[in-house]
């Protein structure tokens, strides 16, 4: 699931042992590295055109500088806001290698999670970090991108004191460089800082290029080039090759780019003619390396990594990306001018063979294909225009480049074709509609598909095609599909889902797993848990078969779930670690559903630690995740477990401000969730009325039930819960069931009906013990405590009712050592004919003398005090009488 780092991109440059040091420069940097915190500089900016050495100045002053120090030399390709933060976080992780962990992988994941809590995590990782260190971003000037620069903006607002930030760029970043200026945040080297003096001017064109001329030709060479460090350079290699010097000099006149141009058919036209065919066809290329040269030249000898070498040697502008002397880079500035050499191709004098440039990139991209670089190979593709192919690498890659971390540069792409090349190529505008989904931008992805329609109408493929176009249909079919599950339409997921199956192609397997896995999230929407369980299942066989490691665990989850809500606990449990092994580390946002399932197990478990843990876990994820609404159930789950630790002002307040949250946000599908968690507080605090109205406005029968049991009508009660019960036996909907039985019980013990109370318990305690379920019942408090006191007098299942009284008296003994019983609420109200009882035990009647009073057979008084027992959470007549007078009842 991971995309891999190119080290190269993290390599530190080392200094030239014979450049010229720059010490003014380096001092100063120094200088303002060294003062004190409360005056430290943030940001050190390196503004400059090309060839006045910003690198090579960087480079020198960290070789010496006694701060620890990050690089990451940036490319075109991080414009991406997510690539972006994953090479900057892993250029921080040469350093610290403990920053970003918790972070790294959810960038590289399909959802990537919002920048700014990518980057809060990484400056508390920061801060928490000890010892200073530098950190260099060289060529920013090459990032087009607003959120890179937001990201950016967010950095160095934040930026901890032991970090200091380097930029080095052809232009001023979209950065708050006044608002730094302004308070003395901000170090700065340009233009005029970074020309070479007369004295750096002598030094390098006598002693580094070994010229020996005169003071009057360095000079005139000097006004010449203005200092501009590569204009002396690229004159001196031309130089070597002249006896007179001062002649030569004195021929140059014009700007920078005149200048340029003929200094740089001077040293291209000076080389051998091998060298330059070299230098040019490889030209195209971000990156050398010997065998990539040799593919492109194809060269079969195998020679290029010795020429890559010698132009080293020989000073050619060539810069090495790792200590190996592997990989290399053009300077920036030869490499744009022999691009614009190889685009002309003009001379037949020049000694090279003219060539299409396209068919270099052609041959870069089946190189970077061939060794496992399928971004690299798309992008010289695009560059060819060979869009067959462009399309090709981005889709039949297992899973398509645009779930990879890709979408980005494939949508920047997109947008540079013409309509006319797209509705040529509907295909193009499927992938369209496909990438705008997975940069969240679901709103444009509906239009692209109607545009492929409209273009294939228009075409007339011939029988040969046929296989084409239906599977092109499919695509489309599929990804209608996936966006009408964002709005929890399941007849429209079902819909298209099956249109896409009967027209993809068989062999277009990891579409069809896709599909198949969408089908199963409709089936879950729709109650259909039997068919969603078939499903999931066929999805992870057709994941498996196809290396579709996302659907993989996308699936594997949603298997998960249906096993939760089938009681399934353990089967369930493996499929969560399942999930989570296959998403491996560190932890990525679509972990959230399989930690907030285990946390949902162990809580069932009775395992409230290993519950809190999962389901912190859990919402840290889906926080990461901004469009769907897992956060908002793992919200409400930790509310329930705060509850259940006794924390009820805490678990009140987290329900408070998730209300607002499902509101804003539109989760309707939690607010009856939220609603239910909020009737079993408000019974627990005696709002009785408060628990009627919100039971009664969203229609919840479980909620309503109990709101019957505190008003005291549990024969009310049981007309729901059976009617209820028989609902979900239908559908075969196993937990639902469950708890309708467990409050069914309740209920006829309310009614003195112990019986039947104690048989509906045994059929509860035989569906919950296969899955070791143990909260069900503990939640329910002092009246469950009770019965399940009289289940074991009667010897029903001994084993699960010693474990659940176990957890009972652990419960007990943890409430009275967090508060007294006069700050418990009571969990239940009592009734009006409990009241009375109550009174008559307090002015010290009998059991037979208060069934006389009230025309009561002593069971049934007996019953009326075993309830008023537990809902006070007592053992014994005195007991009782002296918690009703703390709370009031008496």
């Amino acid at each position: 699931m991971t995309t891999p780092i190119l080290a190269t991109k993290l390599y530190i440059p080392p200094p030239r042992p014979d450049a010229v040091f720059r010490s003014r420069l380096v001092e100063q940097l120094d200088d303002d590295l060294c003062l004190s915190p409360a005056f430290a500089r943030k940001l050190t900016l390196i503004s400059a055109p090309a060839g006045f050495g910003k690198t090579t100045l960087i480079s020198e002053w960290i070789a010496g500088c006694e701060r620890p120090a990050a690089w990451l030399s940036l490319d075109e390709e991080d414009s991406d806001s997510a690539r972006f933060l994953t090479y900057l976080i892993a250029a921080l992780r040469t350093v610290v290698p403990q920053v970003g962990e918790s972070v790294l992988g959810a960038l590289q994941s399909p959802q990537p999670p919002p920048t700014e809590a990518i980057l809060t995590t990484l400056v508390n990782d920061l801060t928490a970090s000890p010892g200073n260190l530098v950190l260099v971003l060289d060529d920013y000037h090459v990032i087009d991108a607003p959120q890179v620069d937001d990201a950016l903006t967010f950095l160095v607002e934040h930026l901890p004191p032991q970090l200091h930030l380097v930029i080095t760029t052809r232009e001023d970043p979209d950065l708050p460089l006044a608002r730094l200026r302004v308070r003395g945040q901000l170090t700065e080297l340009r233009v005029d800082d970074l020309r070479f003096t007369h004295a750096e001017t002598t030094e390098f064109l006598n002693r580094v290029m070994g010229l020996n001329i005169s003071t009057a030709d360095v000079a005139a060479l000097e006004t010449r080039t203005e200092g501009w460090i590569a204009g002396l350079q690229l004159a001196a290699i031309s130089m070597q090759g002249h006896g007179d010097t001062t002649t030569f000099i004195q021929s140059f006149t014009g700007s920078h780019r005149f200048v340029m141009d003929y200094l740089v058919e001077e040293v291209l036209h000076q080389q051998p003619a091998h060298v330059q065919t070299f230098l040019l066809y490889t030209s195209i290329l971000d990156r050398l390396c010997g065998p990539l040269c040799d593919a492109v030249l194809l060269n079969e000898s195998g020679a290029a990594q010795a020429a890559l070498a010698h132009l080293e040697q020989a000073n050619l502008f060539l810069v090495p990306l790792d200590n190996e002397r592997r990989w290399y880079r053009y300077h920036h500035l030869f490499a744009e001018l022999l691009r614009q050499q190889l685009r002309q191709s003009a001379d037949a004098s020049s000694g090279h063979t003219e060539i299409d440039d396209a068919e270099l990139h052609i041959r870069a991209s089946v190189w970077y294909e061939e060794n496992g670089f399928e971004l690299d190979a798309f992008h010289h593709a695009a560059v060819a225009d060979d869009i067959e192919r462009a399309w090709r690498l981005i889709e039949n890659t297992g899973v398509p480049l645009y779930f990879r971390g890709a979408a980005h540069p494939i949508r920047n792409w997109l947008e540079s074709l013409s309509k006319t090349v797209l509705d040529n190529n509907p295909a193009l505008w499927v992938l369209y509609g496909w990438v705008a989904m997975a940069t969240f931008e679901n709103a444009q992805a509906e239009p692209k598909l109607q545009a492929a329609e409209a273009a294939l109408q228009k075409l007339e493929p011939d029988d040969s095609a046929q296989d084409s176009v239906r599977d092109l249909a499919g695509r489309i079919a599929a990804l209608r599909a996936m966006l009408a599950a964002n709005h929890y339409q399941s007849d429209m997921i079902i819909a298209q889902s099956q249109r896409a199956l009967e027209l993809l192609h068989p062999n277009n397997l990891y579409m069809r797993t896709v599909v198949m896995r969408t089908l199963a999230i409709a089936y879950q929407f729709r109650g259909e848990r039997a068919a969603a369980r078939a499903a999931y299942a066929e999805a992870i066989a057709m994941s498996e078969a196809s290396g579709n490691l996302f659907v993989n665990i996308l699936a594997t989850t949603g298997l998960g779930i249906v096993q939760l809500s089938d009681n399934q606990l353990h089967q369930a449990a493996e499929s969560y670690q399942r999930a989570l092994e296959l998403i491996g580390d560190p932890d990525q946002p679509m972990a959230c559903s399989a930690y907030l399932g285990l946390a949902r197990i162990h809580y069932e478990w009775n395992d409230l630690d290993r519950a809190q843990q999962y389901g912190e876990q859990s919402v840290q994820l889906a926080r990461q995740i901004d469009i769907v609404d897992v956060s908002a159930s793992g919200e409400l789950f930790l509310a329930k477990l705060a509850l259940a630790q006794g924390d009820v002002a805490q678990a009140a307040a987290l329900l408070a401000e998730l209300e607002q949250v499902v509101y804003q946000r539109g989760f309707v599908r939690q607010i009856p969730a939220v609603a239910a968690a909020q009737v079993h507080i408000m019974l627990h605090r005696g709002d009785v009325t408060g628990a009627a109205y919100l039971a009664q406005a969203h229609d919840l029968p479980l909620s309503q039930a109990r709101v019957y049991r505190a008003q005291g009508d549990p024969a009310k009660a049981l007309s729901v819960l059976e009617r209820y019960r028989q609902q979900m036996e239908a559908k075969g909907w196993h937990d639902e069931r469950l708890k309708a039985i467990v409050l069914e019980m309740l209920a006829h013990d309310a009614l003195g009906e112990t019986d039947m109370a104690l048989r509906i318990l045994d059929e509860a305690l035989s569906l919950a013990a296969p899955g070791g379920l143990m909260r069900t019942f503990v939640d329910e408090g002092p009246p469950m405590q009770h019965l399940l006191f009289e289940a074991s007098a009667r010897g029903i299942m001994p084993g699960h009712v010693t474990q659940l009284l176990v957890a009972f008296e652990a419960e007990t003994q943890k409430h009275n050592g967090s508060a007294s019983l006069c700050d418990q609420p009571l969990v239940e109200s009592l009734s009006q004919r409990e009241l009375e009882v109550l009174r008559l035990i307090a002015d010290g009647l009998s059991n037979r003398e208060i069934g006389e009073q009230l025309f009561l057979a002593q069971d049934t008084v007996k019953g009326h005090n075993r309830r008023i027992y537990g809902k006070l959470d007592v053992q014994r007549r005195t007991e009782a009488v002296a918690r009703a007078r703390e709370i009031g009842l008496l």
